[in-house]
């Protein structure tokens, strides 16, 4: 069950970010951004987007020169004593920050062991989350974060997946036919979001972007109700390119 190896909308910036980040830490007493763009090969305007992400994410600092350090988060994930701590906390920071932005509950959802697996989320009284009537590890067919997972798997994982899991119907719209499902995984884009039209649940829409690191398959989710369906696809837009973070602090 390996996963294909697509690019994502998200890799470029976060390679650009890493090489940011690993010249910022090279030098202990700071490095202006005149300094970044000439050693990382980041064009200027890229860099000042990518400057301003990684302060907000508390991942660099600017001191009194102007110049840039590491920030408290890359010091968090950097250590090995309470990693996995930092690492939960440092995503939850940036779901609370999605959901704001985006207006919506949002997920991490990855693949492990052959399972779909919700991480963490973010929610709140005007963002609620989805109502899992259904265990959404029985019913990847039909929600925009599971149908994310499985097409960053080969062909051979989607099958064994939809071997174990059988297809039910959960509303009129949900997918049954495995023929139809893998025919729409095979031939959906990797930087364009999977969307979910009520095929989970009745009076709920959804989207999902990739955020594959490494060989862990993955992915970040919306919820909508029914009712905010017009703003689905400028949300999962929204989204897309906001995954930056979550890539780059799974990366680090």
């Amino acid at each position: 069950m390996a996963p294909r190896q697509d690019p994502s909308a998200s890799y470029h910036p976060v390679q650009d970010a890493l090489r940011v980040l690993e010249t910022v830490a090279r030098r202990d007493t700071g490095v202006n951004d005149t300094e970044l763009a000439r050693e990382t090969g980041v064009p200027a305007e890229r860099l000042t987007t990518l400057l301003r992400m990684l302060r907000r994410e508390a991942y660099v600092e600017q001191i009194t020169d102007g110049a840039y350090v590491t920030g408290a988060a890359f010091g968090r994930l950097g250590s090995a004593e309470g990693h996995e701590r930092a690492l939960r906390d440092q995503l939850q920071h940036t779901l609370d920050r999605l959901r704001d932005s985006v207006g919506a509950a949002v997920y991490i959802t990855r693949y492990v062991d052959g399972e779909v697996e919700v991480a963490q989320y973010a929610d709140g009284p005007a963002t609620p989350k989805v109502n899992e009537w259904v265990d959404f590890r029985s019913s990847a067919h039909a929600t925009a974060m599971g149908k994310s997972l499985l097409t960053q798997l080969d062909h051979d994982g989607r099958r064994d997946h939809l071997a174990r899991h059988r297809m039910a119907r959960l509303t009129s719209r949900t997918i049954t036919s495995d023929r139809l499902l893998l025919s729409r995984l095979a031939s959906q884009p990797p930087t364009v979001p999977v969307l979910d039209l009520q095929e989970y649940a009745v009076g709920t829409v959804c989207a999902a972007v990739p955020i594959t690191a490494g060989s862990s398959v993955g992915c970040l989710a919306l919820s909508l109700p029914v009712e905010h369906a017009h703003r689905l696809r400028q949300a999962a837009d929204t989204l897309n390119r906001n995954a930056t973070p979550v890539l780059l602090s799974l990366t680090i």
